[in-house]
């Protein structure tokens, strides 16, 4: 009596687990990475450029001393983005300190973050997961970053937006000079392994150089 063939569905749904063709991952909806153009860099500097703008505009302050989109056009800094479908969302330096002038022992350092105009908040929320999740894995203990701060904590515009970083798990370190000479409120973030970040946030950001190498000070 012939056998009858055996139909191909069937044929795959016996086959061995080992002999199955792995699954093809989901690509993360956001990914930072290193920007490593000219165009890429440039990209950044103009989105930095519309966000001054933009605070401008509001009456929030804006760096007088230091020409930031130039910071994100040097082919010698090591700026991030965040992307969405290919539009960048923000971008930041990212170093590795090995001492802030404040706040105790190393940490990753996010420079000049700047966001998208009026994507701030889900931005900052993405970053704040990365940057935690990033810093563990570097074997740093913390993040910290700084805010342009001309006045009081509690009676300066930015206020609200401090408001907001607390809710996602910044600490306010006071304020004082930051590393372009203006004062600035400090941040700080605890470092934290998150393991199913990866799915939602893709990383080929590059391992920072720490300032003490650059300078050849370490």
């Amino acid at each position: 009596m012939n056998t009858p063939p055996v139909p191909a569905s069937a044929e795959q749904s016996t086959a061995p687990l080992h002999q199955r063709p792995a699954p093809t991952p989901t690509p993360a909806v956001y990914e930072m990475r290193t920007l490593h153009t000219d165009a890429q860099r440039a990209e950044a500097a103009a989105l930095v450029q519309d966000r001054q703008r933009w605070l401008t505009l509001r009456g929030l302050p804006v760096a007088a001393r230091v020409d930031i989109p130039a910071l994100f056009r040097d082919p010698q800094a090591e700026p991030a983005g965040l992307f969405e479908d290919g539009l960048l969302l923000a971008c930041t330096l990212v170093q590795r300190e090995p001492a802030l002038g404040w706040g105790d022992g190393p940490c990753l350092f996010l420079g000049h973050v700047h966001t998208l105009p009026d994507r701030c908040d889900d931005t900052i929320r993405l970053i704040t997961l990365w940057a935690s999740d990033f810093a563990a894995r570097l074997g740093l203990p913390h993040v910290r970053a700084e805010a342009l701060a001309r006045q009081p904590l509690d009676i300066d515009p930015i206020t609200r937006v401090l408001n907001r970083l607390t809710d996602m798990g910044w600490d306010i370190r006071g304020s004082g000079p930051g590393q372009i000479d203006e004062r600035v409120a400090r941040l700080e973030l605890a470092a934290e392994h998150r393991p199913g970040l990866s799915a939602l946030v893709g990383c080929s950001v590059r391992t920072p150089r720490s300032t003490a190498d650059k300078w050849g000070t370490g």
